[in-house]
């Protein structure tokens, strides 16, 4: 695969952790810092302390009982936020490596980036936001600037991870812009995010680095071919179901024909796993020629640009939204996933409600948060504390208080 960086510019840097990077690239030694002043260390870059501080996180741990369409006991099979996450950062560590970017802040942000989410995934999120709807909402990007800044207790010096300005910045920015004109979001800055950058300005009008736009978009390859996977290994519809669709209709065709005699499993597995080079290869492209068009010449001029340099090509487009249209109807409206988002709406309702009105039910950490604050604060305390539990703590929380039978 060429390097786009050998077209738009003549020498790479070395850094001091012996690494080649583009010129274009986050250098860890130009890193803007972290809030907290600390030694870095000798031995690994500083990006490479964000990630780790990201795996050893308990929130990261929790992401293995989270559920990515699934909840944890339709079967150990199906991804989790955990498994998504590390193939979300495989996928941009892969690519940046071609682009000459810092794979370890690719890692990080991709690491960090679902920590907000909620049990039963955006059905979660979705009852918490109704019920958090006159204190101020939930949205997880903003509840994975507060784990990482404050909600992770695990240092004497700081709450939160302390990570660098360049990895909160990723985390914050997944899908672009929050202020400005290049902003596509479409509700109000969540009060996390305001309160943060009053002190710590993440630059929310400008576009992230370029190893966070990486990521973000490696987060669309994993999401949308695993869900795929998913949906057809969970018998939610037939591998048939998907002759027509771009891209992936024509891999189903060319394996079966290669391949007639093996089991439908493994052709599901060659053609997702095509779909994923397919993606790859389509985004080194591209990002490349847009990096090469720009001209930037530093990771801060990427920032400085009206719009991302990474990017899909328009025929690649057209088929991640042909699948993005086929998975929500096949399998995120399938009648199995609504029941499981139903009774997760009820379960995230029931639980907000009964602990907003009776805190001392809550465990003594998280009693002892919300002592002697206000109504509204008070709600965030709660909605911070079960956007925390795992599909199996939340339901089994439920069932010890509501009488019912435990899941186990």
């Amino acid at each position: 695969m060429p390097n786009p960086s050998a077209d738009a510019h003549s020498q790479p840097d070395r850094p001091a952790h012996g690494t080649i990077f583009a010129p274009y690239a986050s250098a860890p030694e130009s890193s803007r810092g972290r809030l907290h002043p600390q030694s870095e260390s000798s031995f690994r870059s500083a990006f490479q302390r964000d990630r780790d501080r990201v795996i050893h996180s308990g929130a990261f741990r929790r992401m293995k009982h989270k559920t990515q369409v699934f909840v944890y006991h339709e079967g150990d099979y199906f991804r989790t936020r955990l498994t998504h996450s590390l193939e979300v950062a495989q996928i941009a560590r892969t690519i940046c490596r071609n682009l000459g970017l810092n794979e370890d802040l690719a890692e990080a942000v991709a690491l960090a980036h679902d920590l907000g989410h909620t049990p039963f995934g955006h059905a979660g999120e979705d009852a918490l936001d109704a019920v958090m709807a006159g204190y101020g909402g939930f949205d997880h990007n903003a509840q994975t600037l507060r784990i990482l800044t404050k909600l992770e207790q695990r240092y004497v010096e700081f709450d939160g991870l302390n990570l660098t300005w360049e990895a909160l910045e990723g985390v914050v920015k997944h899908n672009g812009p929050l202020t400005g004109p290049h902003t596509n979001a479409k509700r109000p800055l969540p009060a996390a995010i305001r309160e943060y950058v009053a002190t710590h300005d993440l630059e929310l009008s400008t576009f992230a680095g370029p190893e966070a736009q990486v990521a973000a978009l490696a987060d669309d390859i994993a999401y949308n071919s695993h869900d795929l996977d998913d949906g057809l290994r969970a018998g939610l519809f037939e591998i048939d179901a998907i002759v027509d669709l771009p891209l992936v209709g024509q891999a189903l065709t060319d394996v079966r024909t290669q391949h007639p005699a093996v089991s439908n499993s493994r052709h599901i597995h060659e053609v997702i796993r095509r779909l994923i080079g397919d993606m790859v290869s389509d985004l080194l492209v591209e990002t490349g020629r847009h990096i090469a068009a720009s001209g930037a010449g530093s990771a801060a001029e990427i920032r400085a640009l009206d719009h991302p340099v990474a990017a899909f090509s328009e025929a690649m487009l057209t088929v991640n939204q042909a699948l993005k249209d086929f998975l929500f109807t096949h399998m995120y409206r399938h009648y199995r996933v609504n029941r499981m988002t139903s009774k997760a709406r009820r379960v995230v309702t029931a639980l907000f409600d009964l602990f907003l009105a009776e805190p001392e039910l809550l465990t003594p950490e998280w009693r002892d948060r919300a002592q002697g604050r206000n109504q509204p604060g008070r709600a965030r305390v709660v909605a911070d504390y079960i956007a925390g539990m795992t599909d199996r703590y939340a339901l089994d929380t439920y069932a010890e208080l509501f009488q019912l039978e435990k899941t186990n």
